[in-house]
């Protein structure tokens, strides 16, 4: 198969942990473009604190799993796979458009495209579209999974009571040198004292003129030991403070622009 090769400034998103920057085009496929898979966990200092919470909703989440199990499931129409070979991890997507067979693929950091079977040249522009996308949605689908990627920084962040449940803050930013190009946006996760999943994320983005999303996470089942969850998508005002959007969740305050929803997860043989 033919391998594109990107510019340098891509290459460096592809193989580190690029964050999502909402597109106008897709709405981030309302998942956003998303750590790409990492040679090795970071050998850098973390906030022991925040690693604690991390690896408590690694664990409740089933992340060890990932390495051992092949997933597949639809979204929004289009069949995804997440595969590990040799411990190389392998994103799949299958889809159709204007009547054709679109396979994508991500191997090694890069991305591959065949239309009806036929390998694709693709532009700088193209590959790195449909790297986003794939690359996205896997991400968010595996969650926590990449969070121990090279460039990801963790820091605790306190507690908060949302609905009556007590929480863990987790706050998360991306190192400059092989963050991505938008290695400065911010995002905050709230792990449940008790269980240990995400029940909630937010983040805020400067690409597009800037945003702010906070996401609440429903119907959680486990499959073959690892969690999935789908995401409730929510739109606040430019500059709202991260913190303060559990408060404006509670209050009806923040606009509802999507749902994110992983269908019919599945073990593959």
């Amino acid at each position: 198969m033919l391998r594109l090769l990107l510019s340098a400034l891509t290459i460096a998103c592809l193989f580190t942990a690029c964050q999502p920057s909402d597109s106008s085009t897709t709405e981030k496929v309302e998942t956003g473009l998303a750590p790409a898979a990492a040679p090795a966990p970071s050998p850098k200092e973390l906030d022991p604190a925040a690693l604690s919470i991390l690896n408590r909703a690694l664990k409740a989440h089933g992340s060890q799993r990932l390495s051992k199990v092949n997933f597949g499931f639809t979204f929004r129409g289009s069949q995804f796979e997440f595969i590990t070979e040799n411990e190389k991890e392998i994103y799949k997507s299958s889809y159709e458009k204007e009547g054709k067979a679109y396979n994508d693929r991500i191997e090694g950091g890069i991305f591959h495209r065949l239309i009806d079977n036929a390998s694709q040249t693709l532009n700088e522009k193209e590959a790195y579209s449909g790297f986003e996308t794939l690359n996205s949605v896997i991400y968010f689908a595996t969650l926590p999974h990449k969070l121990r990627d090279p460039a990801v920084n963790l820091y605790a962040a306190g507690t908060a009571t949302i609905k009556g449940k007590a929480y863990d803050m987790l706050r998360v930013n991306f190192d400059e040198e092989g963050g991505g190009v938008d290695h400065d946006d911010n995002f905050l996760y709230w792990i449940n004292q008790e269980t240990n999943r995400i029940d909630y994320l937010a983040y805020d983005y400067k690409t597009n003129k800037g945003g702010v999303r906070f996401r609440s996470a429903f119907n959680p089942r486990v499959v073959a030991g690892v969690l999935f969850q789908d995401y409730v998508n929510y739109k606040a005002p430019l500059g709202t403070p991260l913190a303060d959007l559990p408060g404006l969740f509670e209050k009806g305050k923040l606009e509802e622009l999507s749902i994110i929803a992983t269908e019919g997860v599945m073990q593959l043989d």
